[in-house]
């Protein structure tokens, strides 16, 4: 949550004072939203979910993944990425990252498949995929592209926006992202049938609500509808998202800048693939090794992406206990169509990954840092390098009390 205040009361209130608190035929905050938004990223349709989980869900089934179906996702990413393929009877398949901390194009072109019919690009800590190579490879295997923009609300890549590059885009409005309801999350397509598939998977009586057309075939599901207070708070946050993703772009670029020649001592920025489009919420860099990770973290609050814990794949206990649903006979692992698929997952089965991840670092930006902060955040990189990875000694070290040690601001990004 970075920015809420008395603009999101007063139109939850104005919402409650109303009565309109449901959205179809009472209210419309979620319809202008929904269109608002949609307008934003540039895509004909966006429909509102009830967290991002459902909404990678919903783009999934909207496209028909399902049992038979692979799923590539990368070996970094919150877990609701391979579980959402599994809530529709499919089997994620887990690739590695590159030090960009997202999906590598390379691993993902090996692993295609037989039963390849979906890759799940994330754009992780709301930096950019490498999405020409993404989307080039998926093209010319004609895999279809379902892009996980839970983390990078408000960021883009190369002028366009995240969730709007591949066949569908999920969306996260959870309280630790750029914009936030709380709970929320949505999907964007521009495919008219497969917009209204998303819908039927967000609300099945939604055809009850809205009109039935003949394009369509509904099928039941389970209920993830968004309220008019969540359209409401939403309204307001996307009045000041690009405002606050600027901030952040604009302090990771001052920052990079002033610690650049500290890459001679091994602190060097992680790739980017389109730094001047995506969110900016980190600055990241890349150490030499786990140890010289693990000895910086112990000076300079950051955190290593390897202890991100639910991010890594080696956490993902569903998965890799095999355990796909509530009820057995409903285990996409066990199910007859998904036989010839691959579902079997070790803790070392992305070894690259893990190495990339335990020697990373995130260092988070926010868009209320003022400029001392920001220097005083350089100044302790600066001083943290020269101990941990040039064996400056750190009683001669000076550490500035400074915006990096803000408990609240700092733990709400780890979160993310």
């Amino acid at each position: 949550m970075y920015k809420v205040g008395e603009e999101e009361i007063e139109a939850i209130a104005r919402v409650i004072r109303s009565g309109e608190l449901f959205r179809y035929g009472v209210g419309h905050e979620c319809e202008t939203f929904e269109r608002r938004y949609a307008d934003y990223l540039g895509v004909r349709h966006f429909a509102l979910a009830a967290s991002g989980s459902h909404a990678l869900a919903a783009a999934l089934a909207a496209v028909g993944v399902g049992p038979g179906d692979e799923v590539i996702v990368p070996a970094h990413t919150y877990m609701a990425t391979a579980t959402s393929v599994l809530s529709v009877g499919a089997i994620p398949v887990i690739v590695d990252i590159d030090e960009s901390i997202t999906l590598d194009p390379a691993a993902f072109e090996a692993a295609i498949g037989p039963r390849t019919r979906a890759v799940a690009p994330v754009h992780m800590w709301g930096t950019a995929c490498d999405m020409d190579a993404i989307m080039e490879i998926a093209e010319r295997r004609q895999i279809l592209v379902v892009e996980d923009a839970c983390q990078g609300v408000g960021g883009g890549y190369k002028g366009r926006k995240f969730g709007a590059i591949g066949h569908v885009g999920a969306f996260s409005f959870n309280y630790y992202k750029n914009m936030t309801c709380g709970e929320g999350g949505g999907v964007a397509v521009n495919d008219d049938a497969w917009a209204e598939r998303v819908k039927c998977a967000i609300d099945p009586c939604h055809f009850y609500w809205q009109g039935r057309g003949d394009a369509v075939q509904p099928f039941s599901g389970n209920g993830a509808r968004a309220s008019e207070l969540m359209g409401a708070m939403l309204n307001v946050q996307l009045d000041r998202i690009d405002g606050m993703v600027q901030a952040m772009r604009a302090e990771r670029r001052t920052i990079l800048a002033a610690t650049a020649p500290l890459g001679n001592l091994g602190l060097r920025a992680a790739p980017l693939h389109s730094p001047d489009h995506d969110c900016a919420t980190h600055v990241i860099y890349t150490l030499p090794s786990a140890a010289a990770a693990a000895r910086f973290a112990e000076l300079f609050p950051c955190v290593i992406v390897g202890k991100t814990g639910r991010h890594n794949y080696t956490e993902w206990d569903q998965v890799l206990m095999g355990a796909g649903a509530a009820h057995p006979a409903m285990n996409p692992f066990s199910m007859p169509a998904n036989a010839e698929c691959r579902r079997s997952y070790s803790k070392d089965m992305c070894a690259r990954s893990l190495e990339i991840l335990n020697r990373t670092i995130l260092v988070p930006t926010h868009p209320d840092h003022a400029e001392t902060e920001i220097a005083d955040i350089i100044h302790n990189l600066g001083a943290a390098a020269r101990v941990a990875l040039a064996a400056a000694p750190l009683e001669n070290t000076e550490f500035r009390q400074a915006a990096p040690l803000d408990a609240q601001k700092f733990d709400l990004k780890l979160h993310a």
